[in-house]
């Protein structure tokens, strides 16, 4: 795994005071990945510690203090966290936050049908939303994520997290995957440890579509999938096969299109794991 390690250097503390209105000695929480837009940071704090990011409650905490923070595709920063200890005390400190150049990409050819939804098919839509929305909801005290990751396919990729998608000329929304391109079938395996919260045989826009929950909050999704080997309960391990590419859904082509999300956030998959070139290039030594 591609890990970025940011330590007590960056931090500044802004302010640390005790319950009884003494100053504690700051510690900075230890992290591991990476500071930027579409980031995502696995810390680790004293037990019974709550977190806050930027004033906002964070629930991606487990019971040893391990927890996890993402950083959506234009988050400016600086990132603000506070620690408020068992004993009242309360710790702040301050990181950057690396901004990032995205790609535009047009697509046009796709039915029209695909690009703007018939309104009969809203409600479906609606409903694979709430169910997409929902098996991010649960959490898990098993902290799968530390078995580290590596790419669920190997192959070019064909699309990048963060690109703005023109569909037939209209601006969308950004695309929150990275896609590899892969012929169809092409097995697909546990990118890490972790337990399968939602298998979907056909959602509207996403088709065949598999999450894997790796704890706290961090929530791998596969799209476009031509087939499930997994169900939902079942726990896996970093490099099961739990799925194969495909073409269903929205999709121009058969592609694995692998999404992380930290609780509602969506993040950068890519950078959990080495550079595709690399791999590849270990592959062929």
């Amino acid at each position: 795994m591609r890990w970025v390690t940011k330590l007590a250097f960056i931090a500044t503390v802004l302010a640390g005071m005790t319950a009884a209105g003494m100053p504690v000695q700051a510690s900075a929480p230890e992290f591991k990945g990476a500071f930027s837009q579409g980031g995502i940071v696995f810390g680790q704090t004293t037990p019974g510690t709550s977190v806050m990011l930027d004033g906002e409650k964070i629930d991606t905490i487990a019971p040893d203090g391990n927890f996890a923070l993402g950083f959506e595709r234009d988050y400016q920063g600086p990132a603000t966290l506070t620690l408020t200890h068992a004993d009242g005390s309360t710790e702040q400190f301050t990181y950057p936050i690396k901004h990032r150049e995205f790609n535009i990409q047009r697509i046009d050819g796709l039915p029209p049908k695909m690009v703007t939804p018939d309104p009969a098919v809203m409600d479906r839509i609606k409903d694979d939303s709430r169910q997409a929305r929902e098996a991010r909801t649960e959490r898990f005290a098993t902290e799968y994520y530390k078995s580290g990751f590596i790419w669920p396919a190997t192959g070019r990729i064909s699309g990048v997290y963060g690109s703005q998608r023109i569909l037939n000329g209209q601006p969308r929304a950004a695309h929150w995957g990275v896609d590899v391109a892969v012929p169809m079938g092409t097995p697909v395996v546990a990118p890490a440890d972790g337990v399968v919260t939602l298998a979907h045989p056909d959602m509207y826009f996403s088709g065949a579509t598999l999450f894997i929950d790796h704890g706290l909050g961090v929530v791998s999704a596969f799209l476009h999938l031509s087939k499930i080997d997994v169900k939902v309960g079942d726990v896996v391990h970093q490099g099961d096969v739990v799925a194969h590419s495909g073409a269903s859904g929205r999709a121009t082509g058969p592609h694995l299109d692998w999404r992380v999300n930290v609780g509602p956030t969506r993040i950068d998959a890519a950078l959990l794991v080495p550079p595709m070139e690399q791999v590849l290039a270990g592959a062929k030594k």
